[in-house]
């Protein structure tokens, strides 16, 4: 794809981005609990999230027909040999139903197994996060990069808990206990894909978390990267889009991380 496509394509992406958001925005308001749905053991879902999803998935095949999907909600699983979007409609469910204001879009396309284009729209606070291969990132067209923190004693680290897959528990908590001695403390939003914005824009030094999904951390791992940080898996390899594992990191403390969080995962 030509540079000029994939940034018209970028500024067409964060307009559907946008649009959405202000559905959900409009819908928070007089949200009722009734209708939350459980697509498993704390796994939940409502009629915004689906909702949501269509929206982005017809606005994306008017304007990128070429592309197939992968979608948390399931509105689309026709796959493109090429290119395909990947789609959380709104990531921060369970912030969104107790009424905790923080949820965001994410939309993520990828060309084979490369992300390219990334958009992260952060619904309360109105900011857009976005990228392209190579072109850098951005906020609400500000140019963003992450923080200048040499060492986890100079970092805030954020995560996410997990909330239906506990095999890892154990490991999961004495990371945490490790972490919140080591660094400036740990913050746990709710929207990864949030957690990755904020990792870009410098606000938090490193974030990780498993069992994830792919509609959960494309974007904002592109946008991590193209802010000037890293992003790996737990043991420094590149699965983590569809790894169910993430570590990014403003680049200078990932190697620290790494060796403080595999010492205690690999326990």
């Amino acid at each position: 794809m030509k540079d000029s496509e994939l940034k018209r394509l970028l500024e067409q992406t964060q307009e559907v981005a946008k649009s959405v958001g202000a559905f959900i925005r409009k819908e928070r308001q007089h949200f009722d609990v009734k209708n939350v749905e459980h697509k498993g053991f704390n796994d939940l879902v409502s009629y915004v999230d689906k909702e949501a999803e269509r929206q982005i998935v017809d606005q994306l095949s008017k304007i990128f027909p070429e592309a197939g999907f992968i979608t948390e909600e399931g509105t689309n699983t026709t796959r493109s040999e090429v290119y395909n979007w990947v789609i959380d409609p709104l990531d921060g469910t369970t912030n969104f139903i107790h009424g905790i204001p923080v949820f965001s879009v994410s939309i993520a396309l990828m060309e084979r197994d490369e992300v390219i284009l990334g958009v992260v729209y952060e619904i309360n606070l109105h900011e857009c996060f976005y990228a392209i291969k190579g072109g850098g990132a951005f906020c609400n067209e500000t140019p963003i990069q992450v923080s200048a923190a040499p060492n986890l004693a100079a970092s805030l680290i954020a995560t996410g808990f997990p909330y239906y897959n506990f095999e890892q528990i154990d490991k999961y908590l004495a990371a945490l206990k490790s972490l919140m001695q080591s660094t400036h403390g740990l913050r746990r939003f709710g929207s990864a894909a949030v957690d990755l914005a904020y990792v870009a824009s410098g606000r938090l030094e490193g974030f990780f978390e498993y069992n994830l999904n792919s509609y959960d951390v494309a974007a904002g791992a592109l946008i991590v990267q193209e802010a000037g940080g890293k992003v790996t898996d737990f043991l420094g390899g590149g699965d983590y889009i569809f790894g169910r594992q993430i570590v990014a990191t403003n680049s200078k403390i990932h190697d620290e991380f790494l060796i403080e969080l595999n010492r205690i995962w690999s326990a």
